[in-house]
């Protein structure tokens, strides 16, 4: 007999050879019919793998990340499977699971694919999977499988057999199709029941441009047609809300070619926008004690090779800008920490005067690959609300604690309170990525868990996702469509306290490393209002929107008036505008709702006598007539509603 620990630490005794199925039957037949997938000791396996020793299991359906992957991956061999029946002399590369879905990379020779293709390799993969065909792996020798590939004339699969080692190498058998494949599969092909082939673009063999070009055909695939029509249907509710196409209707960003890639230009608008986030913040970070900094956009490159970055990103810099002098090297600035250690470093400070809290939203530029680029979520210059707190150890716990107020604060006020909280460890493989002693990153990522913890957060640990200087609390953030956005980050660094050789003079009178919280609640402001302008579909808070309200004359009569009301509401600092075009007053209502302006007020004859105004709220409509003190004290109400108090 062997031992089976499930995830809710039950242990029970089952037969050697037993499988992951048979487990799940022992648990329930009906939660037996819905797994697809399953780790073992941190391995994934199939549904069929004998379990042969004592070990930890995870039983996947579906609903879970790792069953996705395993269902998409599967998913990947039947589309291939698919396209060589239609394309005999095809070439087949990989076709991994990723996010949403999955692709393969294949080489189609003299034939080209496009979308008028798409439901005749969707209908042959439905046919193909009907037959319910089980997924096999088994073992190839290294010769074997070099033998086969070179008999078919694939080069890219041999390229890939000769970097693997004899006796790790495995093929995946379903039907008539092999594929060279590590494993993970769901247990049958029948299981897929809905297939959507979304897109093919072009993609370097292995990503090198000097290689033959491929074609990418990426898919999604769900266990029931009904999930397959809520994703599309989800799917165009996100091109309605894409970030790109808002930000051009409100005017808020524009990029230019001349400016250059990935560098967005702040609209008037968007600038208003931005600032009323900016001194959202300062007014939070002012009462929490931070003192606002301002560091140059440049800095000699013995600051970055100081901070560990050169050595990390620089070949993904943007490159070294040299002056008049020989030898003298600037770099764009990538990261604002280095700054501010040497802002720390100015005086000598006593624990007394700690923690200091230095607070700047600041511009960094990072070199992206044109292909990375996309609107304001991927650029090449964007500004951080950074800050980084200089503490004893002895502080350590309760300024952490204080800043995952601040980020949670954030979030509360821009009705993003649907979030999880992710512990990001060093990879404890790959430690050589990373700078700073073991000693370090244990007290460092103990410090996190402790925080979280004693906070009440849920969360889970990634490792390999830390910073190379230490570990880090990743606020992940659900959109209003469910998709999962990276926002707020926390991170404890006692490395470039080191590096930097800080130090402050202890109660014995004796110098002390500070420990460094590097904290950033929106992330960067150009990735975070893309996320916002998504979340509520271009439908701020009443607080933060640019425009709260916009006046409507009927005629031009009554411009004298509007005007009158304009001057009253921007005596009590409420953002409102006035349409004064030659047009009728519907289509001013209609622009009004196209442009997502709050509030609307429409005056005339009646308004003017009795000193009101008819109000209309931006996709409810009407909502009667007010005072003019009335509505601006109704306007103060609707913004305090949605501001919190920090």
């Amino acid at each position: 007999m062997i031992k089976i620990t499930l995830p809710d630490g039950t242990i029970k005794d089952f037969k050697k050879g037993d499988t992951p199925m048979d487990v799940a039957k022992s648990i329930s037949e009906g939660f037996a019919r819905n797994v697809i997938s399953a780790q073992f000791n941190d391995i994934t396996v199939e549904t069929d793998t004998p379990l042969t020793e004592n070990g930890s299991l995870i039983l996947y359906t579906f609903n879970d990340k790792d069953g996705k992957k395993a269902f998409w991956h599967s998913s990947a061999h039947v589309m291939a499977q698919a396209i060589q029946h239609l394309y005999p002399n095809v070439k087949l590369t990989i076709g991994p699971a990723i996010e949403n879905g999955f692709y393969y990379d294949i080489d189609f020779g003299e034939n080209v694919v496009s979308e008028k293709d798409f439901p005749t390799i969707e209908k042959k993969f439905l046919e193909l999977a009907r037959g319910k065909h089980k997924f096999k792996m088994r073992e190839v020798s290294k010769a074997d499988a070099l033998a086969k590939y070179n008999e078919e004339g694939n080069q890219y699969k041999v390229e890939l057999i000769e970097n693997l080692t004899d006796g790790d190498i495995t093929f995946c058998d379903h039907s008539d199709f092999t594929d060279l494949c590590r494993g993970g599969h769901i247990p049958n092909t029948g299981i897929i029941k809905a297939v959507k082939v979304m897109s093919a673009a072009g993609a370097y063999w292995r990503g090198d441009e000097k290689n033959n070009q491929l074609t990418r055909i990426y898919g999604v695939s769900f266990p029931k047609q009904k999930m397959l029509t809520e994703y599309l249907e989800l799917l165009e509710e996100a091109k309605q809300r894409d970030h790109r196409k808002l930000g051009k209707e409100l005017e808020l960003f524009a990029f230019s070619s001349k400016v250059g890639q990935g560098l967005p230009l702040w609209l008037p608008k968007g600038a208003a926008l931005r600032d009323r986030l900016e001194q959202f913040l300062k007014a939070a970070q002012k009462k929490a004690g931070y003192e606002m900094v301002i560091t140059p956009h440049i800095g000699q490159k013995e600051l970055y090779v100081t901070s560990g970055h050169y050595a990390k990103y620089g070949e993904d810099s943007f490159q070294p800008i040299s002056t008049p002098k020989d030898g003298e090297e600037f770099l764009l600035k990538p990261m604002n920490c280095p700054h501010h250690c040497e802002i720390y470093n100015h005086k000598p400070y006593s624990y007394k005067e700690l923690p200091k809290r230095f607070a700047e939203f600041g511009t960094v530029y990072r070199y992206e690959q044109s292909g990375e680029l996309h609107g304001l979520t991927r650029v090449r210059g964007f500004t951080q609300d950074d800050a980084h707190i200089f503490c004893t150890p002895d502080q350590l716990d309760k300024e952490f604690k204080d800043v995952i107020d601040l980020v949670l604060y954030v979030f509360k006020s821009l009705s993003f309170e649907n979030f999880t909280v992710q512990v990001s460890l060093r990879d404890k493989e790959n430690k050589e990525k990373y700078i700073g002693s073991d000693e370090n990153w244990e007290k460092a990522e103990n410090a996190i868990i402790n925080a979280t913890k004693e906070k009440g957060l849920d969360y889970v640990i990634e490792y390999g996702e830390a910073a190379f200087y230490g570990p880090k609390l990743d606020f992940m953030v659900k959109d209003a469509l469910g998709r999962s956005w990276q926002l707020g980050t926390i991170q404890v660094d006692y490395n470039l306290p080191e590096r930097f050789d800080l130090n402050y003079k202890g109660s014995d009178n004796k110098l002390h490393r500070p420990v460094m919280i590097h904290r950033a609640p929106f992330g960067s402001m150009e990735r975070f209002i893309a996320v916002l302008l998504e979340h509520t579909a271009g439908k701020f808070p009443l607080w933060l929107t640019p425009e709260q309200v916009i006046i409507l004359p009927i005629s031009e009569k009554y411009q004298k008036y509007a005007e009158k009301v304009l001057s009253l509401l921007e005596n009590s600092e409420i953002r409102a505008l006035i349409d004064d075009r030659n047009e009728k007053t519907g289509r001013k209502i209609r622009d009004a709702e196209l442009n997502k302006i709050p509030f609307m007020i429409i005056v005339g004859e009646q308004e003017e006598n009795d000193g009101t105004v008819s109000v209309r709220k931006q996709g409810e409509g009407d909502i009667g007539t007010l005072s003019n003190n009335e509505f601006i004290s109704f306007i103060k109400k609707e913004v305090n509603s949605t501001l919190e108090q920090f």
